[in-house]
């Protein structure tokens, strides 16, 4: 993968605003201090530090604002142009698993993080800008706000790289960043990080109030949202007013908020036909006296309707809160039923609520229950069963468990609930535990390895994370050792497609307790496989170079992918069936290369699957009768 390298542009000098507007650039001046709210999201001081006038001893880059869909695949192949990469982990949510933005990029040399950080910084990866700086390990000094400066009103041209040059001129920078929205476009304001507040100070005389580029920009010193939020409470002057009746004026609604303090300025809104739209703004010149009207006037009655009046509100402000208030309730809720919500599943379509209550209220006092149904009214077939105690739903869940009621065929499925975050989160992690037990990876093919926290650390080709390595493990056999479809047609299947086998207690010398063993020709130092095919793409020829058991590794993971896409819940199962069919290899490689022959085997392997599932759960039925 090719990349191009960030051009140099010639730093934006700033120059004194015309005198004509300097008046009003002056005045606007402490309005952009409260205005710096919007900022408060993502500042400089808040992102992982870093800048180019400063050597980390550590050979590690942060790289930030990076699109979502941005890999560590994708990464290894730019900053691996430059010098050998140790390791690279894009950062990601612990639920979703998506991705925050940002990622660090781990050398081998302090010289080859620097050539990479001259080079690349602001290098286009998938469309968007890309800000490299050095990690800096030490949060205090990015929570300090020591040397940190905010900017606002900044041409929507300017960029990271141009405020970078704009601004070293008065010092080391530590950070540099331009806010930008989703579509990577400038909100108009940044944040510049100095190594000393020195700097800072000379960079604000300078700066604040002269021209960059075709605007003139507020400097001042960064302020932490918690101080701007504090001093908003208590000098905000405007009031918004809304379930006004459509006959309420100007003159009525100035003279009812006049009786509070000076009212500076007044609107009610209207729209194209002049005929109020239900809402105004009152702005006062003191905040006691809009703080006073608010209290008073909120509810009260105006021309015949009660009137809604309090602070006004940016749209983001107020989504902000909403959001906030409704996962507090949604926390508040996940907390009062935790622990004593279960989830059922497998009901028949002939089992109602009474029915439930009468088999799970045995156990203990219960709260509610609720059967999922569809738009008909027909049973989805789970629902949920809500206890008073857990000791009440522990009991419900060990007794009624995989037992099969009356009248029914399949057994009960109870648990507790969880809730959607968190299933996905568990499906995430073991599906990614079953792709670590598949084995040694091809040369040339970055490795993922389990890095802090759970996150995904990527290493380049022959690289291998610090305890040990990582070994090709055997698939398991199906039920009684046997493989391949049983006598009637029904699969003797493993218990998972790419199950790691681990053992406990002391192993060979490298191999760390409890970490995955080689076996037969591997023990010792692992064996090199012969190069990649080219391209990258599996082929027979490929891979004949291979061991059986090999093969039927790489073909799998090819397989369980493309299964994944028409059957996420069985590509495990039927990834596995393929492979333990007893078929010669060119037949199962046939499966990746031709796309009508894979879905009809999938449709014979899902149509055996649920034949074997219904003759299973009418074994026990038979013998309770």
């Amino acid at each position: 993968m090719s990349t191009a390298t960030a051009s140099t542009p010639t730093p934006t000098t700033p120059t004194p605003a015309p005198a004509a507007e300097a008046p009003a650039a002056a005045a606007a001046a402490p309005a952009a201090a409260a205005a710096a709210a919007p900022a408060a999201g993502a500042p400089a001081a808040g992102a992982p530090a870093a800048g180019a006038a400063k050597v980390s001893p550590t050979a590690s880059l942060y790289v930030g604002e990076i699109s979502g869909d941005v890999t560590e695949g994708i990464l290894f192949e730019i900053f691996n142009q430059v010098g050998p990469v140790a390791s690279i982990r894009v950062c990601r949510d612990t639920l979703t698993r998506r991705s925050l933005g940002y990622a660090y990029v781990n050398f081998h040399s302090v010289l080859d993080a620097e050539r990479a950080l001259d080079a690349l910084n602001n290098t286009p990866i998938k469309g968007r800008s890309c800000r490299i700086m050095w990690s800096q390990r030490d949060p205090s000094i990015r929570k300090s706000g020591v040397g940190n400066i905010f900017i606002k009103n900044l041409d929507t041209d300017i960029g990271h790289k141009e405020l970078h040059d704009t601004f070293s001129a008065f010092g080391n920078i530590l950070s540099c960043k331009v806010a930008l929205n989703q579509k990577g476009e400038s909100k108009g304001y940044g944040f510049v990080h100095f190594e000393s507040a020195e700097s800072a100070e000379n960079a604000i005389q300078m700066v604040n109030e002269m021209m960059l580029g075709t605007k003139t920009v507020y400097v001042g010193h960064f302020r932490p949202r918690k101080d701007r939020e504090a001093e908003k409470a208590t000098s905000w002057t405007n009031v918004y007013v809304k379930d006004l009746s459509l006959e309420t004026t100007d003159e009525t609604l100035k003279a009812k908020f006049s009786e509070f303090g000076t009212v500076t300025s007044l609107a009610v809104m209207k729209g194209e036909n002049g005929e109020s739209k239900g809402f105004a703004f009152v702005n006062f010149e003191e905040h006691e006296a809009a703080a006073k009207a608010v209290e008073a006037l909120n509810g009260a009655e105006i021309d015949g309707k009660a009137i809604y009046a309090g602070r006004a509100q940016k749209k983001s402000e107020r989504e902000g809160e909403l959001r906030k208030k409704f996962e507090q309730i949604k926390m508040e809720r996940l907390t009062k039923y935790q622990g004593i919500n279960l989830y059922v599943k497998n009901l028949e379509d002939d089992i109602d609520e009474e029915r439930i209550r009468k088999e799970f209220g045995t156990f203990g006092e219960i709260k509610s229950i609720k059967i999922m149904a569809d738009e008909k009214g027909v049973s989805r077939g789970f629902g949920f069963v809500c206890f008073s105690t857990p000791e009440e739903a522990q009991r419900a869940i060990t007794e009624m468990n995989s037992r099969i009621l009356q009248g029914c065929t399949k057994p009960l499925y109870v648990a507790l609930h969880e809730p959607k975050e968190m299933r996905r989160h568990k499906l995430a992690a073991r599906h990614a535990a079953g792709r670590k037990g598949t084995g040694r990876v091809p040369p040339g093919v970055p490795q993922m390895y389990p890095g802090p926290n759970g996150q995904p650390v990527y290493y380049p080709p022959g690289g291998a994370p610090p305890g040990g390595f990582v070994y090709p493990q055997p698939m398991m056999a199906g039920r009684g050792g046997q493989r391949g479809w049983g006598p009637q047609g029904y699969p003797q299947m493993p218990g998972n497609y790419m199950v790691p086998m681990q053992q406990r207690g002391p192993g060979p010398a490298g191999v760390p307790n409890g970490a995955a063993r080689p076996s037969g020709p591997q023990q010792g130092a692992p064996a090199r496989a012969p190069a990649p095919a080219p391209g990258g793409e599996l082929s027979l020829q490929y891979l004949t170079q291979f061991p059986p058991e090999q093969q039927k590794l790489f073909i799998g993971e090819k397989l369980y992918h493309l299964i994944e896409k028409s059957q996420p819940a069985l590509a495990g199962k039927i990834t596995g069936m393929f492979l333990d069919s007893g078929w010669p290899i060119e037949e199962i490689f046939s499966l990746t290369t031709s796309e009508e022959k894979l879905n009809a085997k999938i449709k014979e392997a899902v149509d055996v699957l649920q034949k074997a599932g219904a003759e299973t759960a009418a074994a026990p039925a038979e013998a309770a009768q």
